[in-house]
């Protein structure tokens, strides 16, 4: 196991997070998918799929075919296919979930010209993988020098060697278009390597590089969060947060992604309430609606010539108001209501309520 909280425990069993081994020498990395169906035997009649994922750094991965029909399994480290050379990686997945899982992610099987798996990684081609992907952080402090000295208006957030060290990718954020042509001769002519830039939004950043969000835990994106979708500032209104740019902005500089998680609920719940921006009619003046606690289920008005002071009602008083308020009926003043119906409702209980004292 790769992971200290996978480590077996007295009865022989690995702790953790429960998979009783079954996520292989893969461990807990980003984005880790369960094969829960590793354990299930298909017919003799049906042949393995001949697809397999494997991961890269950073978690990206890449679906190819075992054309050669070899011998693969979770955690082994395999030799790919490449337009030049050939990239080393690591299987993390195998079986019918892969088909599932190309099928997700719009990965046609009948390709003519697959990418292929070419063979299982030698003790050699692992030590020039191990030897490359140790210098990249080198290389991407000198890589940033450069593009600063160039005055570029762009960030060098990562750089990923291929297995065989023939060619770097350099994956860079910027706001808009970057003429860096300059750049990569310079970059060929200090690392003497075929050079790819590929440029990456905040997001894809963020998910590469991980990190520890406000919430105290690690990064959705980088750890099981596939697709990004867009956030508004309506989230968080709808949500009653406080539109604190500082707040509501994640390691990307974008708004959060937890804002949607619970978005639905808030929705579903504010239906039982009435809209905002309905006024109450009073014979001390016009209420508006100033806030609105979905959680105690109470809402918050003032009048409109007095808007500092804030008075609060049940939802069901702003609906028997709203009600008045459409037969053409006023109330005497939102306080003064609210007092009556809660003083009724509190000498009702006292009438009907049950005895529990025992006899």
């Amino acid at each position: 196991m790769g992971c200290s909280s996978c480590t077996a425990s007295y009865n022989g069993q690995p702790k953790g997070c429960k998979n009783n081994g079954i996520c292989g020498a893969d461990s807990c990395n980003k984005r880790t998918v369960f094969d829960w169906l590793t354990n299930m035997k298909s017919s003799d009649s049906e042949s393995l799929f001949d697809w397999v994922e494997v991961r890269f750094k950073n978690g990206r991965k890449v679906y190819y075919k075992n054309s050669n029909s070899l011998t693969l399994n979770i955690g082994d480290i395999v030799a790919t296919q490449v337009e030049q050379g050939y990239d080393i990686g690591m299987i993390t997945l195998t079986g019918e979930l892969v088909r599932t899982q190309m099928k997700r992610k719009n990965v046609a099987e009948n390709n003519n010209n697959p990418l292929k798996v070419l063979n299982k990684a030698t003790q050699d081609q692992i030590n020039l993988w191990v030897k490359y992907r140790n210098k990249e952080e080198k290389i991407k402090t000198k890589a940033r020098k450069i593009a600063i000295g160039l005055k570029l208006q762009m960030k060098i957030s990562d750089i990923e060697y291929q297995g065989d060290g023939s060619k770097v990718t350099f994956y860079y954020t910027a706001n808009g278009r970057v003429d860096f042509r300059q750049l990569i001769k310079l970059y060929a002519k200090e690392f003497r390597i075929r050079v790819e830039m590929r440029q990456v939004g905040m997001r894809e950043e963020a998910s590469r590089l991980g990190g520890l969000g406000s919430c105290g835990r690690e990064l959705c994106c980088s750890t099981w969060l596939n697709d990004f979708r867009s956030v508004s500032t309506s989230a968080a209104r709808y949500q009653q947060l406080s539109l604190n740019p500082l707040k509501l902005a994640g390691q990307c500089g974008k708004l959060k992604c937890c804002l949607n998680y619970e978005l639905d609920s808030y929705l579903d719940a504010l239906k039982e309430f009435p809209k905002s921006n309905i006024k109450l009619y009073t014979e001390r003046g016009i209420a508006v609606c100033q806030k609105t606690d979905i959680f105690k289920g109470s809402m918050w008005y003032a009048y409109q010539r007095d808007l500092v002071n804030w008075i609060e009602l049940e939802k069901e008083q702003v609906l028997n108001i709203i009600d008045l308020n459409e037969k053409g009926e006023k109330v005497i003043c939102i306080e003064d209501y609210k007092k009556n119906l809660t003083s009724k409702m509190s000498s009702d209980n006292v009438v009907n309520q049950d005895s529990f004292r025992q006899i």
